[in-house]
């Protein structure tokens, strides 16, 4: 007997649907399975015939073959697991007819008959949709995932016996494999902000936190500098603080990122708090950008929407920095291997954080007991291409003591226009994020960051003393012309902020301002 199970499968974070095919007939005894399969799949036939066993269910002896359509694409992971038995229940003629019409099955088998959980539940479930599957049968451990998506039942299932029961009973179903319903809206309500500490917990740095908040508000790049212990990994895990809260698009988007890896904790059905990725300096290439022999997101997709924080950037391999240079601009990554071509999201907000030298306190010779040498070579891990991608970069000095004790909330003249607490950064950043909500309405951009040189004209024009300032700062500063884009962006940003429409001289000049002083960077 022969017969059809609907499954899917990952191509990068999208999705397609698989046809497994089983056919039982007579001849001599075997379990072949075809269609481009990698190792785990292969592994599948022992997994579901030892489950079926313990689940009370004999095999007879006869020919069974399996074929995973299309046959031209790699099958990967594990599952395919819970389609394949189906199948077989269904060609032994144990599944009443019509149970599994327009139905998506996905599910590892453990050789006790559990069904276990499998990653990719997400973009598979709305690939269904798309196709006009009206329900997916999935492990119990995967249903809220799966039930986020509209317009399709969702049923988890917890092991084989559960599933053989639903099968069998055609009136009382929902009692068996009840129907999973969740609302979204009920989700981000019952959302708990995460406590990434405040930033009127940070005492001076007033540069800093102004740097910081605009980078927040135009989503760009952020470079922090000075020596040990004086604020710059805290100023960078506060910075997720006060960027607004997730979209259901980007959540679905983050989510659909963090299923294909495999990395949604049991019953979580949406991640609605922006990603913050921290890795370490020993990460490896393809830990950061995504690979292996089976590709997997990276880290840099993990951060997705969100923050991706480098703390002592130039103990980083240069050679892995630099294959960041593609994704910051192109925000996604493509990985290339031998079964074809995957490419995952990755427009995140880059923080990094460094020290000048080995020791920390150059160029403050009073302190600094490197040779001219040895700070080259350490600067030199930070090429000059990623160094002239950062839209801001902050030199930060030690605190005065006064700072450090004084009680309240006392804040210098220059950074009276800055709110104490990250509740208030947040409101500012908001604002700005509204400005340019409006001004992009009708194209594909979303922050000013993402301005290209082709639409620079557009939106950040300026008027005829401003144009002259800006070809002073051109020659004085030795720009080049990402440069010069990346203060116009960066300008743009700080009027937002202010609720300018018109880019004026000290947005200019205050953009310039975060440029990288040639002084501080000649080891480089």
């Amino acid at each position: 007997m022969f017969c059809t199970i609907t499954s899917g499968a990952l191509l990068g974070i999208s999705a397609y649907l698989v046809g497994v095919e089983v056919d039982i007939d007579r001849g001599l005894p075997a379990f072949s399975m075809v269609g481009l399969l990698g190792s785990e799949v292969r592994e599948s036939k022992e997994r579901v015939c030892v489950a079926l066993k313990n689940a009370g269910l004999d095999i007879p002896p006869m020919r069974i073959t399996v074929n995973l359509s299309p046959a031209d694409r790699k099958k990967e992971g594990t599952a395919f697991d819970l389609p394949i038995a189906v199948g077989i229940l269904n060609a032994l003629g144990k599944v009443r007819e019509g149970a599994i019409k327009d139905t998506l099955f996905l599910g590892e088998l453990g050789l006790n008959g559990e069904i276990k959980k499998v990653r990719g539940v997400l973009p598979i479930v709305r690939e269904a949709v798309k196709n006009g599957i009206k329900q997916c049968v999935i492990p119990k451990s995967n249903v809220s995932e799966g039930a986020v998506i509209p317009g399709i039942t969702v049923r988890g299932v917890e092991n084989i016996r559960e599933l053989i029961a639903f099968f069998q009973e055609e009136k009382d179903q929902d009692n068996i494999l009840p129907r999973i319903l969740l609302e979204t809206d009920d989700i981000f309500q019952k959302t708990e902000e995460e406590k990434t500490g405040d930033f009127e917990e940070i005492r001076g740095q007033e540069n800093a936190k102004r740097a910081a908040l605009i980078a927040a508000a135009g989503f760009h790049n952020l470079l922090l500098a000075g020596p040990p212990g004086v604020g710059k990994s805290m100023i960078a895990k506060r910075i997720p603080g006060i960027l607004p809260r997730l979209t259901l698009e980007e959540s679905l988007e983050v989510t659909t990122v963090a299923s294909v890896a495999g990395l949604l904790k049991e019953g979580e059905a949406l991640i609605t708090k922006r990603p913050f990725q921290a890795p370490h300096h020993t990460i490896s290439q393809a830990a950061l950008i995504g690979g292996n022999a089976i590709p997997k997101p990276g880290v840099i997709s993990l951060a997705h929407r969100g923050v991706l924080f480098l703390d002592e950037l130039p103990e980083f391999q240069r050679n892995i920095l630099d294959c960041m240079r593609q994704p910051i601009e192109e925000h996604q990554v493509h990985i290339a291997r031998n079964g074809g071509t995957v490419t995952y999201p990755a427009h995140f907000m880059l923080v990094a954080a460094m020290n000048p030298c080995p020791c920390g306190y150059y160029p403050d010779k009073n302190k600094c007991r490197c040779t001219e040498v040895q700070v080259r070579k350490y600067m030199a891990h930070v090429s000059g291409p990623i160094l002239d991608r950062m839209d801001l970069c902050v030199e930060l000095q030690n605190v005065d003591i006064g700072r450090l004790q004084e009680q309240g909330k006392k804040e210098s003249s220059r950074a009276k226009m800055l709110p104490a607490s990250s509740e208030q950064l947040r409101k500012q950043v908001v604002f700005a994020r509204k400005i340019q909500e409006e001004r992009f309405g009708e194209t594909d951009y979303h922050f000013n960051a993402e301005i290209s040189a082709a639409d620079m004209e557009r939106f950040c024009c300026l008027g005829k003393a401003e144009k002259a300032f800006m070809e002073m700062l051109y020659h004085k500063l030795e720009l080049g012309a990402r440069a010069y884009h990346r203060i116009l962006k960066v300008a743009r940003t700080i009027a937002d902020l202010e609720g300018c429409m018109e880019i004026r001289e000290e947005h200019l000049l205050e953009a310039a301002c975060y440029r990288p002083a040639q002084d501080y960077w000649k080891g480089i």
